[in-house]
């Protein structure tokens, strides 16, 4: 039976989007048959930063009754498929955010994990996403606007029905060591799934418009959105093998002294 997540903020910035892209990716990459879907209808970008913004059929499309949602679905990294919303005014404009429902039904029996990128903030098309779901996941900053502002929506999910999963803490500039997360739990009132730290990696990756799941599958952020996506599937996390670990001291050696007389 399909699981479906939606991906919320309460506020714009947090990296709501960035989330779901590598998240979504890495469940793939696990083997399970997953879809991300932006339901940011107003502001998308979901297929900006992947690279399929100059599309024929988008969610708009959809959800305005002009084309199935099979025919806004595409591929993305490790065969993540993705239906993402158009960057037109006009299309936004025609879309029906109460067709989302529909799009779902027509979803849920080709996929093990659905995940929606939910606007952010506190609204009528926001909120739509939060009452569809099994389970929210909240992005948050560890800053006080954005932890304010996280609670909003959980209230808000909560009110409406919805059931909050957790929460990821996003672009946290101390080490996994040593930021508390027992402290951010208390405050937010849910478990944290995971905590990703800053790193410069994340914006390249996304300026290349691809995760950085893909692009520096060793850096930091990389390895927190691994154990993120591994805990999401309900499998055991498992370090994979870099280029830079399979290589050998001798390799190694013979790069260095080859480097040192260039």
């Amino acid at each position: 039976m399909v699981k479906v997540y939606t991906i919320a903020s309460g506020k714009g910035g947090t990296g709501k989007t960035t989330v779901t892209a590598n998240l979504g990716a890495m469940l793939a990459r696990y083997g399970k048959k997953t879809c991300i879907l932006d339901a940011d209808v107003g502001m998308a970008n979901l297929g900006l930063i992947l690279g399929l913004d100059e599309l024929p059929v988008t969610l708009h499309e959809v959800l305005a009754g002009k084309a199935r949602v099979r025919d806004a679905t595409y591929e993305g990294p490790f065969g993540v498929k993705v239906v993402p919303s158009g960057l037109s005014l006009q299309g936004f404009q025609q879309s029906n955010p109460d067709r989302l429902k529909d799009v779902m039904t027509d979803l849920v029996s080709e996929f093990d994990i659905l995940i929606l990128d939910a606007p952010a903030g506190i609204s009528r098309d926001g909120v739509i996403p939060l009452t569809l779901a099994d389970g929210v996941i909240l992005v948050v900053n560890p800053e006080i606007s954005s932890i304010v502002d996280s609670l909003k929506t959980k209230i808000l999910t909560e009110t409406v029905g919805g059931h909050i999963e957790g929460a990821i803490i996003n672009r946290v500039a101390t080490s996994g060591n040593e930021f508390n997360t027992a402290q951010m739990e208390k405050l937010l009132g849910t478990r944290v799934i995971g905590v990703i730290p800053e790193d410069p990696n994340v914006r390249r990756a996304s300026a290349g418009r691809t995760p950085v799941v893909v692009k520096y599958p060793a850096s930091s952020a990389s390895h927190a959105f691994k154990h993120i996506a591994a805990d999401v599937a309900g499998i055991e996390y498992v370090e994979e093998e870099t280029e830079e670990v399979k290589e050998s001291f001798v390799e190694r050696l013979a790069r260095v002294l080859f480097r040192s007389k260039t």
